[in-house]
């Protein structure tokens, strides 16, 4: 029988990276063919994205699949939610493309509350509180005028599969992280839309994962020396995830450990209790199910103290396993979002209720023994908001090769923990296309 080969296309807010997928006496084998870094950046006092960079490395990235693979069936991309492209009339990009760690939601989240309270959003959508959200970044744009002159709305994987087929989709389990989506409907929320003021012309129906959008546009196939379909796979890099976890519903939690960590179950229905609100769990939008989570700050704050340290992840393990510090810090405390200097904020905040950390490796192993406390946490919340228990943890993504974290999360949750250190977001952007072919 003849293989299949398709192209997953992964970009986080760290890096990007272009995976083929195929079947092989019955399982999935996947290689990485490219891979990129990608990033927030400064300008004009704002964190903004390279959307057209990161066009450029999706282009580049094709072009070296179909050099080693000529034939591939389809592609499809997912990236990090809440963040968007404006289009004006024109089609082009209303410039910059803000990142959401940008502080300017600051005044746009208690103007929102004023006009439609929190516990209401909550009620119709499910969805957490993050000052990042989209909801929030949208009213922002339209205090400073930017929504005006926008006549489109595409979220960041809408947009990159928009440039290469021509097609606008607006995907379902990306669109639950903007805050507007009805949890029941599964659409767009007029009644939230009408009242904050918002632009009906930019939120049209909604389209679920496993859509065929079309083929690449005769410019980018010539450009990547190859042709294939563009389909939409979960375009939310943790639903995607979540996909490729080898798990049922119902079965047991799981730890997407990345730039974020979101920790969570599979539900059958959104639960949008008083309780649920006040834990501030949100109900995303998965391949058939709800995704059940609390958003947790992650290696994000890893990331950052491996670049001032300028040593390996596996280097940074290794100091932390020469520690006996058992000092932890909330890592949801906003100050660690996008500090200057992650180092000197986690000695600040340890210092605040102690002594400081003697070294690296003090400063490390408390990192690692906080994030594992913060997932403890919020698995006692979620049972005591569910009434449910689950004995088994599932961890994947970049955190499940931690072997030291690992460890801390299961003395930490007291759950059995199973780390999974494969490209689970790749391969659940692989399942969904070949489900495609299947039917």
């Amino acid at each position: 029988m003849e293989k299949r080969y398709y192209l997953a296309v992964d970009i986080g807010a760290s890096s990007g990276r272009h995976i083929v997928g195929w079947m092989e006496d019955g399982r999935l084998c996947t290689e990485e063919v490219y891979r990129f870094p990608n990033g927030v950046q400064r300008q004009d006092g704002h964190l903004v994205w390279d959307i057209e960079g990161i066009f450029a490395h999706v282009k580049e990235g094709l072009k070296a699949a179909f050099a080693r693979y000529p034939r591939i069936e389809s592609v499809s991309i997912d990236t990090w939610a809440v963040d968007y492209v404006l289009l004006d009339a024109q089609d082009q990009p209303v410039y910059p493309v803000y990142a959401y760690r940008d502080g300017r939601t600051q005044d746009a989240v208690g103007a929102v509350h004023g006009i439609v309270p929190f516990a209401q959003l909550y009620a119709r959508t499910g969805i957490q509180f993050q000052p990042f959200n989209t909801i929030y970044q949208l009213y922002a744009d339209k205090l400073a005028g930017r929504l005006d002159g926008a006549e489109d709305f595409l979220m960041v994987p809408e947009y990159l599969l928009w440039r290469l087929c021509g097609v606008k989709a607006r995907e379902y389990t990306n669109a639950t992280s903007t805050g507007l989506v009805n949890a029941r409907t599964g659409q767009y929320d007029p009644a939230i839309l009408q009242a904050l003021g918002l632009p009906q012309r930019l939120f049209p129906s909604l389209t679920g994962p496993g859509a065929v959008l079309g083929e690449l546009l005769p410019d980018v196939a010539a450009e990547a020396g190859g042709q294939c379909r563009v389909v939409l796979c979960a375009t939310h890099d943790t639903a995607s995830a979540v996909e490729g976890i080898p798990m049922a519903e119902g079965e047991g939690l799981f730890l997407s450990s990345g730039t974020w960590s979101l920790l969570g179950a599979k539900l059958p229905q959104p639960l949008t209790s008083e309780e649920s609100c006040r834990a501030n769990f949100t109900n995303e939008g998965g391949v058939g199910y709800i995704r059940y989570l609390k958003n947790i700050m992650g290696l994000w704050i890893v990331q950052c103290i491996q670049k001032q340290l300028g040593i390996s992840f596996g280097e940074m393990v290794d100091l932390a396993r020469t520690s006996g510090c058992d000092r932890v810090f909330d890592v949801n405390d906003p100050r660690f979002t996008a500090p200057a200097d992650m180092k000197a904020e986690i000695a600040a905040a340890l210092s605040e209720t102690g002594p400081a950390p003697a070294g690296d490796a003090d400063l490390i192993r408390s990192v690692y023994r906080s994030l594992a406390e913060s997932y403890g946490k919020a698995v006692r919340e979620m049972e005591a908001v569910t009434g449910r228990s689950w004995d088994i943890l599932y961890i994947a993504g970049g955190g499940a090769k931690n072997a030291l974290l690992n460890d801390l999360t299961a003395r930490a949750t007291g759950k059995r923990v199973i780390a999974l250190p494969i490209e689970a977001t790749a391969i659940g952007n692989l399942k969904v296309q070949m489900k495609i072919e299947e039917e």
